[in-house]
């Protein structure tokens, strides 16, 4: 099964211009404001783990919001690490070891500062590329009386259509670039790989060829006898 992947800003943050020009009345203005907006409020990184080192990133969060956090290792030996969450007490809420992406959700039961923290200490020598989205709240509503009794216009109704389909255009994007970077890395270490087995091809083939042929010559090569006179 593949991973789900959110959405954030970091795929498109030149794509901001392009969205505003193709606005033309104010209605789509403020709807293209509003999606802005909400792309922003999404956290997302790519980051280096070295070997045998740990990262942990904080988030404060309000009692009751709902969260969750996803990663997916991207490149780097067998696309696994260690993920860890922790509350404000240090109560562990989530733990698992060596998952190449997995997600997580919860809702704060405290006040306070957060820590999700990745490992890479089992690893010796080899560093890993991580992703991870961590999404603290829900959306806000793309209309300020979106949650009303009465139903919403045609206008809204197809605005908001727009605004789940962006949403999932995102997803995908993202979960294909992510898809594409993982297999660039395995692309580029098989290449590694055949390179260097090449090459000690080409090394072991050259000293069993200069082998062969100092054997052959010895087997056709004329002894010399020496004979040695007694004197009378």
């Amino acid at each position: 099964m593949l991973p789900k992947v959110l959405r954030g800003p970091v795929w498109f943050a030149s794509g901001t211009t392009t969205l505003f020009i193709m606005c033309g009345s104010r209605l789509l203005q403020v709807l293209c404001a509003q999606l802005l907006w909400v792309w922003v409020m999404g956290s997302e990184l790519t980051f280096e783990l070295p070997d045998n080192a740990k990262q942990c990133f904080y988030e404060d969060i309000t009692i009751g919001t709902k969260c969750t956090l996803e990663f997916q290792v991207v490149t780097g030996g067998h696309y696994d690490v260690d993920c860890r969450l922790e509350d404000p007490d240090g109560t562990t809420l989530y733990k698992e070891m060596k998952k190449q992406y997995d997600s997580f959700t919860f809702t704060a039961a405290k006040n306070g500062t957060y820590k999700f923290c990745f490992s890479n200490e089992f690893s010796t020598f080899t560093h890993k590329t991580v992703y991870f989205d961590f999404q603290v709240g829900d959306d806000p509503p793309l209309f300020p009386n979106e949650n009303r009794v009465t139903a919403l216009t045609q206008m809204e109704s197809a605005c908001v259509s727009i605004h789940e389909a962006l949403k999932s255009v995102i997803d995908y994007q993202t979960h294909f670039r992510l898809r594409e970077a993982q297999g660039r890395s395995r692309a580029e270490d098989l290449n590694t790989r055949v390179a260097f087995w090449s090459i000690g091809e080409a090394i072991i083939l050259l000293v069993v060829s200069i082998s062969q042929v100092i054997l052959l010559r010895s087997f056709f090569s004329d002894k010399k006898t020496t004979t040695t006179r007694v004197g009378s």
